[in-house]
């Protein structure tokens, strides 16, 4: 759905103070004075404090959002210093959001940041409907599918994302979102007889996109013959992460380097279970192996991307990727699927 638009539609009433308008200034030349004001009302949850969740969390509060709240459950590990920037060394066993929390605060005096420990599981549909967007790390579909049904009654803004070694991905589930985007025309301006000159204008317009659920990526059928087609074009992404998915379903935790060579063989158990032609995937050994731990590179280029498209959803400007972003080790690129919209 296309619409006309009121930029200052819906925009909250509050004013920047001199300080606030003085550090977002190159923001508010970038993408407006009312987008920073959206920014500045916007509530955050960020949930999963691994590498992925350190760089989301980073870029959400450099970017002048009102709250974010930082939630993990799970202790700093020796493998989170791969990645995780905000944790310092010493808090080694100690739980994951309180750990981030002083660099975190560093970063933004003027956000509002505090960490929860409680198990996300028996978070119920109050606690999401606090929050304007809620970001989910590390967890299992079952999950992933609950936290999204809750959001999609309270009408929050959904994000499922995670990285495993040089893979990533994230899922957006954002319900019926409207954004707008400056439509360009280009307009004669000659005078008859003359040679033709025209003159460019943009003009803001609403558009109305629908966001499908979490469960039209689970009900996805990799071995259709549509999207088979598409393996050698766009890679085996879709079907890795899968494989992967279906990794933490069995045994409850991801690959570790610490059991490297059994869970390459879990792995390749798995691929050959789920996939009709395993070869024609290149899901080899060696790509498998490029699968453990969070490597700072990808985890700050899916983090990056899950943060922009976060304030692009806040701010209402630009489209929004739909709804399927996956990140390919072997190519070092990412692209967007659109999974579940006839």
């Amino acid at each position: 759905m296309v619409m006309e638009v009121d930029l200052t539609e819906n925009v909250p009433s509050i004013e920047l103070t001199e300080a606030e308008s003085e550090l977002y200034d190159r923001q508010i030349r970038l993408w407006g004075l009312e987008s920073q004001k959206r920014l500045r009302t916007a509530k955050i949850l960020i949930s999963g404090l691994n590498g992925l969740g350190a760089e989301i969390t980073k870029n959400i509060i450099l970017s002048g959002v009102s709250l974010v709240k930082l939630h993990d459950d799970k202790l700093v590990t020796e493998e989170d210093f791969s990645s995780q920037f905000l944790v310092p060394r010493e808090s080694l066993t100690t739980n994951r959001a309180q750990a981030s929390l002083e660099r975190a605060r560093d970063l933004n005096p003027m956000v509002d940041i505090s960490a929860d420990t409680e198990p996300l599981k028996n978070k119920t549909s109050e606690f999401f409907g606090q929050f304007d967007v809620v970001v989910v790390n590390g967890q299992s579909n079952e999950e992933l599918l609950r936290i999204d049904t809750i959001c999609r009654e309270k009408g929050v803004k959904f994000y499922a994302s995670d990285v495993w070694g040089t893979f990533g991905f994230f899922f957006a589930g954002l319900q019926t979102h409207r954004y707008v985007e400056d439509e360009i025309k280009y307009k004669l301006i000659s005078k008859p007889k003359e040679k033709p000159k025209y003159e460019t204008v943009s003009k803001p317009v609403q558009h109305e996109v629908e966001y499908p659920a979490y469960s039209s990526w689970l009900n996805f059928n990799i071995n259709a013959a549509g999207y088979q087609r598409k393996l050698k074009r766009n890679g085996p992404g879709i079907v890795l992460l899968r494989i992967l998915q279906k990794f933490r379903i069995i045994h409850k935790r991801d690959p570790s380097y610490k059991t490297r060579e059994q869970d390459l063989t879990k792995l390749q158990v798995i691929r050959d279970e789920l996939i009709s032609s395993p070869t024609a995937t290149d899901l080899n050994e060696q790509v498998l192996g490029m699968l453990f731990a969070q490597i700072s590179p990808a985890v700050a280029i899916v983090g990056g991307v899950v943060a922009q498209e976060v304030i692009k959803v806040i701010t209402k400007v630009e489209a929004p990727h739909r709804n399927l972003f996956i990140f390919d080790p072997n190519t070092c690129a990412g692209y967007v699927e659109t999974i579940g919209v006839n």
